[in-house]
């Protein structure tokens, strides 16, 4: 009897060591024997079909407590706090049955689920969907923010996703032979053309369709394929650094052509704009002699007024400039604007103003052309600064060194440039005591800021003239708006030490075309610092400045390329100029010029 127990017993225990090892045995030679994909789904089933009975346990609480349930909420949480919530979840379940009772059951649903357990057995769901009877709102641990998305927040993270794995297939491609035409190579262009017609010209994430984002996963196992196909990495990283080089050079070439084509569109003249000139030139010399007569001319050269210039070939620049100068004034009926020209816009600018007669102010339009002060090689001289930019060689880019010689009778003026829009009364400009200095002006010395100037940046200091006359570290500032005491300039005779600077200019590299350097040096150790506020600049380039400090100046000015006349100006600034340029006019409607 005992002989026949011993044998069952050593029967049962062969049985269960059979039923212990033998799955252990057959697992570990299926594995050996799949690839690593294979090794990667098998373990995925497994790890299903392991808790298959905690997913029927959800099912029956779902059918069991799933009366009046709400449909899935969309949240999204950091794994900080999703990880407090699983802690809290786990003592909830391990104090009993009691509690169990007072709360209401907490269904977790997820299109994507991966679960996990942790020793006690219990479920550790890993999702971002979560939901419940009520309105569930995770606990956050101290320190941690919660960081749910927000539905009307645009993203694009998607959108690069799918580019890099474009950028990736693509990169693959150019590692196969050439000519070749294998299953992986025709997989990679299918689905690469694929997804570039998804995404087409989406920018953001929520532009994608629900096609392209199908398409991922088929593209990310295809990716995988190729990598194993493609394992030669000197020669795939050779070429990357070799796509890498192109990519860069294209880059360089776009902005190169980029920066080309603003700068010619910022010598080029508007449609519109040539429209108007034509007309009012036309209108013009279809007047009478008598009537081409501006009001006031006995106040051209009374010192006891306040005097402004602008120097501009642009109709509606200068208009700008004296409008907005007239009707920001408190005292308008003491300016006096002097508006200097050349012969081809002379009638235009004339004819403009004498039909937009401003009765409070004296406005005089001037022809350069028609003074004696400027050389009579001037033009000539002018085109030696190895420029091709006619706004650099410009004879009105210049006239301004000769202002003692076109205003001999004046003391004071103030100087403008004809691309700026003036927000504040100037009268507290006269009472400015200019301490012996000839120029007040803004300085743009301060680095860090966007109207930052060096004079090394424009200034050829490797000469041994000017290394030895002028200093690098030297306070530079900016035209556009200036205080001019023309009887200092007279006294220290500053008109011919431009007229020697720039016949050395021409001889030998010494500055950059264009009338800032030859006026830096001109004026060198003359200038007096002015306010910021008098004199806002960057509106006509990508300078950041500030709305509050624009709202704040007393002169904004749009230095740079993009000027507000032009389709390249920016709209964010075009407005402060729009708001003196009267659209409704007769001739500007016919000439389509709107805002």
């Amino acid at each position: 009897m005992k002989q026949i127990r011993r044998w069952q017993r050593i029967l049962i225990l062969s049985l269960l060591s059979i039923s212990v090892f033998a799955p252990l045995i057959f697992v570990s030679n299926r594995l050996k024997s799949i690839t690593p994909v294979g090794r990667r789904e098998f373990i995925e089933e497994l790890s299903k079909s392991r808790f298959r009975t905690n997913d029927l346990r959800l099912s029956a609480i779902e059918h069991e407590d799933g009366e009046g349930l709400k449909g899935p909420r969309l949240m999204l949480f950091k794994d900080g706090d999703f990880n407090s919530l699983v802690r809290d979840n786990s003592s909830d379940q391990s104090d009993g049955g009691n509690n169990h009772k007072n709360k209401e059951e907490q269904v977790i649903v997820s299109q994507k689920m991966t679960v996990s357990s942790d020793e006690k057995g219990q479920i550790l769901p890993t999702v971002n969907q979560l939901t419940n009877k009520t309105d569930f709102k995770p606990p956050l641990s101290k320190g941690e923010k919660n960081t749910r998305v927000q539905p009307n927040r645009a993203t694009d993270v998607k959108i690069k996703e799918i580019r890099d794995k474009i950028i990736q297939a693509k990169a693959y491609l150019n590692f196969a032979p050439p000519g070749s035409n294998s299953q992986i190579v025709r997989e990679l262009r299918g689905r690469t053309k694929e997804l570039e017609r998804s995404v087409g010209d989406a920018t953001k994430d929520k532009d994608l369709s629900k096609g392209a984002l199908r398409r991922v996963k088929p593209m990310e196992n295809l990716l995988y394929k190729a990598s194993r196909v493609f394992n030669n990495c000197p020669a795939i990283a050779t070429k990357l650094r070799a796509m890498n080089y192109n990519t860069e050079e294209q880059v360089q070439a776009q902005k190169n052509q980029a920066a080309y084509l603003m700068q010619l569109a910022a010598r080029t003249t508007p449609k519109g704009l040539h429209c108007l000139s034509m007309r009012l030139t036309s209108e013009y010399f279809s007047l009478d002699p008598e009537k081409r007569q501006m009001p006031n001319q006995q106040n051209y050269y009374d010192p006891n007024f306040n005097h402004y210039v602008v120097f501009s070939d642009n109709v509606l620049a200068s208009s700008v400039v004296v409008n907005s100068t007239i009707s920001s004034s408190k005292e308008p009926e003491r300016i006096v604007f002097h508006v200097v020209t050349d012969s081809l816009n002379y009638p235009a600018i004339s004819m403009w103003f004498l039909l937009n007669i401003q009765s409070r102010a004296t406005i005089q339009i001037l022809n350069i052309d028609d003074m004696d002060v400027l050389p009579p090689d001037y033009d000539q001289l002018l085109m030696k600064q190895n420029s091709n930019d006619p706004r650099f060689i410009s004879p009105l880019n210049h006239a301004r060194f000769y202002l003692p010689d076109i205003f001999p009778g004046l003391k004071k003026i103030v100087l403008f440039d004809h691309d700026v829009v003036v927000q504040r009364d100037l009268s507290r400009l006269w009472s400015i005591d200019m301490k012996g200095k000839v120029v007040g002006a803004v300085e743009t010395c301060l680095e860090g800021e966007s109207s930052f100037r060096s004079m090394s940046t424009f200034i050829n200091f490797s000469d041994t003239w000017v290394a030895g006359k002028f200093s690098p570290r030297a306070c530079t500032w900016a035209f556009g708006m200036n205080l001019i005491d023309l009887e200092e300039w007279r006294i220290r005779k500053l008109t011919s030490t431009y007229i020697k600077y720039f016949n050395l200019g021409t001889k030998r590299p010494l500055w950059k075309a264009g009338s800032l350097p030859i006026g830096w040096l001109t004026f060198y150790r003359q200038t007096l610092a002015l306010d910021k506020r008098w004199h806002v600049m960057g509106l006509g380039r990508e300078s950041g400045v500030k709305a509050v400090d624009i709202e704040q100046a007393a002169v904004i000015h749009y230095d740079g390329v993009m000027k507000p006349w032009l389709d390249i100006g920016k709209e964010n600034y075009k407005r402060y100029w729009n708001t003196h340029v009267p659209y409704h006019h007769t001739y500007l409607q016919q000439c389509n010029l709107q805002a």
